[in-house]
């Protein structure tokens, strides 16, 4: 997909190894974001951290060979690189056990950080940053900035807290929930309804936020865009693992709206892609404009 618009994008959050029986794939939910705007074609960069070891030292280059900034990640002596333990079951779905303290969980803004993000036009973080104080007064920092703020929530038991959830929710100007995620949620501030549209218009009504979506697995999702509904049915695929498809969902979303792109086709793109990450293994296939469009017109 071209992006017309130059869209300039920062993702704040975890960047770790997701570990599959003893490999390693780099990930993190806001460097998944990043990386596939940035296969977009949008400008990106990722503000985290690393511990000054091994597995720090090869994100940081891998980062760099896939394109994006890395002035904006740091290098912690006290804390180590994330590594997350991934668990698929028969269906591909995927549990994680998240290490504490991660390097990650510590991220200390610095000038240049606070500076790419007054020059962005997007800013992408998600709720797992936000289980310790140190990373989370930065990231509370970065949304006074007078920039589009996009929520990834991203629901990690034991890893979030309502009260916190609600401060991101309410600092947003577009959220991203999953079906359950969106359910919990309204559930807590005492509304209870299996609708999605009435859920989502309930998060409305207590939020700032002027936009969300919810994802379906493979039911698709639904877009509320501009005080309009909008909804893809899913495409069919065969699931290899779950991981960053919805992260991939996001960017392929958020990218094509802030393009000028018609919601409609917005999502109709965005669910194609997130399909395509689930039936490849890992959080961050390689995808081309001429694959997506062939598996869109396809299905």
């Amino acid at each position: 997909m071209k992006n017309e618009k130059n869209l300039k994008a920062i993702a704040f959050g975890e960047v770790l190894w997701d570990v599959f029986d003893g490999e390693k794939k780099i990930g993190g939910a806001p460097l998944n974001v990043a990386l596939r705007m940035k296969s977009f074609g949008a400008d990106t960069a990722m503000i985290s951290c690393v511990g000054n070891d091994e597995e720090g030292r090869e994100i940081i280059n891998k980062v760099k060979e896939l394109g994006l900034e890395t002035d904006t990640i740091s290098i912690s002596n006290e804390y180590p690189t994330g590594l997350v333990e991934v668990t698929l079951n028969e269906s591909g779905s995927a549990t994680y056990e998240i290490n504490y303290p991660s390097a990650w969980d510590k991220i200390v803004l610095d000038q240049k950080s606070r500076s790419i993000v007054s020059e962005a036009d997007v800013l992408i973080y998600g709720s797992l940053i936000s289980r310790d104080k140190v990373s989370r007064l930065a990231l509370q920092e970065l949304l006074q900035a007078d920039i589009y703020k996009v929520f990834d929530v991203n629901l990690r038991k034991p890893h979030y807290s309502y009260p916190v959830l609600e401060q991101l929710m309410e600092s947003a100007d577009f959220i991203k929930f999953n079906d359950e995620e969106l359910l919990e949620i309204t559930a807590f501030f005492g509304f209870i309804s299996s609708n999605l549209r009435e859920n989502m218009k309930f998060i409305s009504s207590i939020t700032e936020a002027k936009a969300m979506c919810v994802t379906r697995g493979k039911h698709g999702a639904l877009l509320y865009w501009k005080g309009k509904l909008y909804e893809n049915k899913g495409y069919p695929v065969k699931v290899v693992d779950t991981v960053g498809a919805g992260d991939s969902f996001l960017a392929a979303l958020i990218t094509s709206l802030l393009s000028g792109k018609e919601p409609q086709d917005s999502i109709d793109f965005a669910c194609a892609v997130g399909a395509l990450v689930a039936g490849s293994p890992g959080a961050n296939p390689q995808l081309s404009d001429a694959a997506i469009e062939e598996f869109k017109n396809k299905n």
